[in-house]
């Protein structure tokens, strides 16, 4: 494997000019961990997932059953960081207007003026997404994949940087719709809270007895700096063999038994950007195959259509277990190197 080819990118400047490295990308991750640790207790999975969607410019799916701390972890992520943040409620009479904006006649200028919508915002939390009708969860897909938004034939960029963090219910429960397939596709990582554990919900107990902690909270970093450590992370290396491997992995879900829909090029492409930010926050400038198995599952799954003789019989997890071992067991996993 090439051992001293690819240069090294130059560090990333922030709004200061200071250069965000290494370093200081762990030291302002650590403060966001920090921040975030006091309100969500012992979920640093979910936590470190919220950060990979957070720094490689995706968007984070939280699913689970009502009360486990979906929206409280988007609203202490987006309390955080000094940056514009919005919160839309969707509900079944929620309009498509009222999240992209609308354009209103002024009686006194004769003209149509253009009202934004919650969209328009650096941290947009879409609370309860799949209680939307269809027709609403839409009026994202333009807004998540191409960072801006079409209203009356003409678009309008987003803020930068820009991250939707949607909670939703089971699709079991009373009053929800399904994601489409192309919204599915559109969040780079799904992730579960679960029940916290007895020591964890006991603090709970004691911290929200007295008063909030999400009230308490002060941004630890601002957009500016995000950007700028964003742009660092695109800087980590991903060698050719490890982007072969990330290729093989997303061929074999379109080709496998069990499924009728495989991993998107999105999905690939969201893989190799997520691994980077993996490296990262591991303190390394260059990704590991371990970085693309850990994140295999969070990435793929929810895009993934099980055939209906696999409904009920394997999870999609499960699928993507029997990928990864059918794969290695043909194919060596590559030994990844510094530059």
């Amino acid at each position: 494997m090439d051992q001293g080819t690819t240069p090294a990118p130059a560090p990333a400047a922030d709004h200061a000019g200071a250069a965000v490295d290494q370093d200081r990308f762990s030291a302002v991750v650590g403060r966001i961990v920090e921040s975030v640790e006091r309100v969500i207790d012992g979920k640093r999975a979910a936590i470190d997932a919220a950060l990979v969607c957070l720094f490689a410019e995706g968007h984070l799916l939280i699913e689970d059953v009502p009360g486990v701390g979906k929206t409280m972890l988007a609203r202490a992520l987006a309390a955080s960081v000094d940056a514009e943040v919005r919160r839309i409620q969707f509900t079944p009479d929620l309009l498509p207007g009222d999240v992209t904006g609308v354009s209103v006649f002024n009686p006194v200028t004769r003209e149509f003026e253009f009202k934004p919508g919650a969209i328009f915002a650096n941290v947009v939390i879409a609370d309860e997404i799949n209680r939307a009708s269809p027709k609403t969860q839409s009026a994202l897909l333009e807004a998540m994949e191409e960072r801006q938004v079409t209203v009356d034939g003409l678009s309008r960029p987003l803020p930068g940087p820009f991250i939707v963090v949607a909670t939703q219910n089971p699709l079991e429960m009373d009053g929800t719709y399904a994601l489409p397939e192309a919204q599915r596709d559109r969040f780079l990582v799904r992730l579960s809270m679960g029940y916290p554990d007895a020591q964890a919900e006991q603090a709970m107990i004691r911290q929200r007895d007295t008063g909030n902690p999400l009230a308490e909270l002060r941004p630890v970093t601002d957009a500016a700096e995000i950007t700028a450590m964003i742009r660092f992370v695109r800087g980590i290396h991903v060698s050719p063999l490890i982007e072969e491997y990330v290729v093989r992995l997303a061929q074999a879900t379109r080709v496998h038994p069990d499924l009728r829909l495989g991993a998107s090029p999105r999905a690939t492409l969201q893989l190799v950007r997520a691994a980077k930010v993996w490296a990262a926050l591991d303190g390394r400038d260059f990704v590991l195959p371990d970085d693309v198995t850990d994140l295999l599952s969070p990435v793929f799954a929810h895009r993934l259509l099980p055939t209906r003789t696999a409904l009920g019989r394997a999870s999609n997890d499960e699928i993507i277990d029997e990928v990864l071992s059918g794969l290695t067991r043909r194919v060596a996993v590559p030994i990844a190197s510094r530059r």
